[in-house]
Formats: C-alpha cells, sequence, structure tokens
C-alpha cells in the first residue's frame, strides 16, 4: 500500500460494506428468490477486498455496477423491489455525501445519483401496490368509494 493513497473515502459510512453485499447478491440472483450462500459470500469477499485493499476510483466502480443493477431493477418491475431499495438507497446516500471530501468524487457521480433518485421513486411504487394494482401492506391507504 502506497503511502500516498488516500483513504478518506473510508470513513464515509459503514452502511454500504454492511448492507450492499446481501442487497446485491439477490440482485444478482433476482429469479431465485433469495442469492444462493455462494453468491452472497462472494459479494462480501469482493466488498471486503475493495474497503481492505482498494481505492476510492474502484469502489466507485463497484457502486456504478451497483447503480445499474438497481436502474435495471426498476425497469423491470421487481416481484420483490427490496433488495434493490436497500442498495439504491445506500448508494444514493453515499454518493451524497461524497460532496464533503475531496477531490472530484462528487461529481463524477452527479448522473448516478439521478439515476437513483428516478428508479428508487419506481421501486417504492412498486412496493406501495400489489401486482393487481392496489396498495400493498405497506402502500398508502385510500379509503374506498362506495359508489
Amino acid at each position: 500500500m502506497s503511502a500516498r493513497r488516500s483513504l478518506v473515502w473510508l470513513g464515509l459510512t459503514p452502511e454500504p460494506e454492511q448492507e450492499l453485499p446481501a442487497a446485491v447478491a439477490a440482485l444478482r440472483a433476482p429469479a431465485a428468490g433469495r442469492p444462493s450462500p455462494a453468491l452472497l459470500a462472494a459479494e462480501r469477499r469482493r466488498v471486503e477486498r475493495l474497503v481492505l485493499r482498494g481505492t476510492q476510483r474502484g469502489w466507485l466502480r463497484y457502486l456504478r455496477e451497483v447503480t445499474e443493477l438497481v436502474v435495471a431493477a426498476a425497469g423491470a418491475e421487481p416481484l420483490d423491489p427490496r433488495p434493490a431499495l436497500v442498495a439504491g438507497e445506500v448508494v444514493l446516500d453515499h454518493h451524497r455525501m461524497l460532496i464533503g471530501l475531496p477531490g472530484a468524487g462528487y461529481a463524477r457521480t452527479a448522473t448516478q445519483r439521478r439515476d437513483l433518485e428516478h428508479a428508487l421513486t419506481r421501486l417504492r411504487c412498486h412496493r406501495d401496490t400489489t401486482p393487481s394494482g392496489r396498495p400493498g401492506p405497506s402502500g398508502p391507504s385510500q379509503p374506498r368509494s362506495t359508489a
């Protein structure tokens, strides 16, 4: 490890390394419903390797990949939007905090922030309705029409 390598990006927040592995593994295996233990372990190792031995540039590349998975899930109307919601919210929060760090990280993630905001809006709509289009358990309650 170079003595000149900046580690300031590691101090942003622990949520990405805690919450992303499970959410991203689920996004990578959406047809299975639940990611396999092997896929989950591989995602945890990848995040751990990036945090322990990676660079901010490598970390941002990974988060760009996660952003692409979230955007794809929002466009596909997933059966269970929760993994995409978790991943999207964690990455969006992370990217917003980049404004406080030196360097161009915040500017470089502007497009991702915009894409994540749009994707999260769609995913929240998916979460709030059942397949029949009616409000789901976490959706808004509206009075029923008696007409």
